[in-house]
Formats: C-alpha cells, structure tokens, sequence
C-alpha cells in the first residue's frame, strides 16, 4: 500500500469534517433561536429531523466537492 494515498486520505477526511463543522456552525448562526436548547431542552423532534437532513445535505456537498 502507497503511504501517500494513505496521507492524502487522512487530510481529505479531516478537511471534510472541519469544513463541515464550519458550516454547521454557520447554519446555527443563521437559525433565530438556540438549536441546542430546541433539541436537548425541549425535545423539538420536527427540528432534530430538519437539522439532521441539514447535515446530511452539507455532508453529500462535501463529499462531492472532495471527490
């Protein structure tokens, strides 16, 4: 095995998930109201699914870009 496929694969996975964070950070920011609060405190379901196809959606983003 080629150690620098191995190298690249490692910095292309890091680079999607701190891309990633960033921009779940940006959409939180965007949100009017406190996500953690909705979802941990007051159990919003509707929100957790909302939030969660959101992630879905930056991470097939992501991974195309990356690919």
């Amino acid at each position: 095995m080629d150690v620098t496929i191995l190298i690249n694969s490692i910095i292309y996975a890091l680079l999607g998930v701190l891309i990633f964070f960033v921009s779940f950070i940006v959409v939180d920011r965007l949100t009017p109201y406190d996500l953690w609060k909705q979802l941990v405190e007051e159990k919003n379901t509707a929100l957790a699914i909302v939030v969660g196809a959101t992630a879905l959606g930056i991470c097939l983003i992501i991974a195309a870009a990356i690919h």
